[in-house]
């Protein structure tokens, strides 16, 4: 029995990459909101980081990051991580229509596992695709502190079409 591998996906065009940064840390506002910078992104899986500011604490008495940023940071990373697989998946595409391809992208289910406060200087989330269907993409999601430790934990599924 012969053993096949897959090619290693193409690497985005840095118009691509560029276009789709701009959208995520720029027309969307709630990601300005909260500072969230997109750090990595592959068709396999995105990065992204969250730096502790006064405006985003939870619980004054500890400077513990809120729930809520955790929350929406994870959902923002997770359709992040379907933007990217989408568009490696029409690479024959010019990047102009692949990004035009995420008008109809949104959240139809998100569960968030907090497992520790968040408590630190920065924070890192990393998002992946488990599943991306024709209409709907499922995903995997960590938030983790500037130590590297978990803090939580998301899955989420996503609209595609």
């Amino acid at each position: 029995m012969s053993k096949h591998t897959a090619a290693p996906p193409l690497p985005f065009e840095p118009e691509f990459v560029e276009g789709l940064r701009q959208v995520f840390e720029q027309r969307i506002p709630f990601n300005q909101v909260i500072g969230l910078k997109l750090f990595e992104m592959a068709a396999d899986h995105v990065v992204g980081r969250v730096d502790m500011r006064p405006e985003l604490v939870g619980h004054f008495s500890y400077n513990r990051l809120h729930g809520g940023v955790i929350s929406a940071t994870l959902d923002a990373m997770g359709g992040m991580a379907v933007m990217a697989a989408i568009g490696a998946r029409h690479m024959d595409e010019p990047p102009a229509r692949r990004l035009e391809r995420f008008v109809k992208l949104g959240t139809i289910d998100l569960r968030i596992d907090y497992l520790r406060q968040g408590i630190g200087d920065f924070f890192t989330a990393h998002a992946e695709v488990l599943r991306l269907g024709s209409r709907v993409a499922s995903t995997r999601m960590e938030f983790r502190g500037a130590d590297g430790a978990l803090i939580a934990t998301g899955a989420a599924a996503y609209i595609v079409s």
